[in-house]
């Protein structure tokens, strides 16, 4: 007689925790702040601009040469990239499951309103979507080029006058650095309390942090296309 085979195998615990709605906004929260220390050191970067073309172009040379000669030409700001992009996919695909989990929670609208959240926290998806098509656009303007027309490979200090001496260049990442100030001061202090920092004594300081945060951050990325446009940056 045939042994009957066992077909219910139970689910890893890496797929436990990542079907649970707690293990999905573990994941958003810490590919968020993954995000957020590269926007911290990319702000700061961007910010030599202000020093020169040759202050600018050696700091971009000197990302492709990090950990030489143990890392090879790039490797390392490959490695960067990859885990950006492993962060963002996480980020984006945690988000859009709990989106869909919460809609399919209350297929009926509430009898009651509830009370107006904060502007940031309304337009979270929104904010997402724009800066998801950001960096496609981003990338394919400063990184490959091809939506760059005169774009010059070793030459990203002139490349970004090009692109901020153009309406379009800064109306585009204008909109999506103030979308990105909304997304950072919610999602900072969400993810604190996602992983467990928050509380009734830290709240106050932990929305002051993001409230800094996002101003820092926006200020600080919108410095460098008003820099070109009034002629600081040329």
């Amino acid at each position: 007689m045939a042994l009957a085979t066992r077909t219910d195998r139970r689910p890893s615990f890496a797929r436990t925790v990542w079907d649970s709605t707690v293990g999905k906004k573990t994941v958003m929260a810490v590919s968020g702040l993954i995000m957020l220390l590269y926007l911290v050191a990319h702000m700061i970067g961007n910010l030599k601009i202000f020093f020169g073309a040759g202050e600018f172009d050696r700091y971009a040379h000197w990302l492709r040469t990090v950990g030489e000669p143990f890392m090879h030409y790039e490797w390392t700001l490959w490695l960067i990239r990859v885990v950006l992009v492993v962060a963002v996919v996480a980020h984006a695909t945690s988000a859009y499951q709990l989106s869909r989990r919460d809609i399919r929670a209350r297929p009926s609208k509430y009898a009651h309103k509830k009370p107006r959240a904060s502007y940031a926290t309304r337009t979270m998806r929104w904010g997402g979507i724009i800066l998801g098509l950001f960096i496609v656009w981003h990338v394919l303007d400063l990184t490959t080029g091809t939506v760059h027309p005169g774009f010059q490979p070793g030459h990203p200090y002139q490349n970004v006058l090009d692109t901020f001496s153009t309406w379009y260049g800064n109306a585009i990442y204008i909109v999506a650095m103030l979308a990105l100030g909304l997304h950072v001061r919610h999602g900072f202090w969400s993810a604190a309390q996602t992983l467990g920092v928050g509380s009734r004594t830290r709240d106050r300081a932990l929305k002051t942090v993001a409230d800094v945060l996002a101003l820092l951050l926006t200020a600080g990325f919108i410095a460098v296309p008003v820099g070109v446009m009034t002629g600081v940056v040329s």
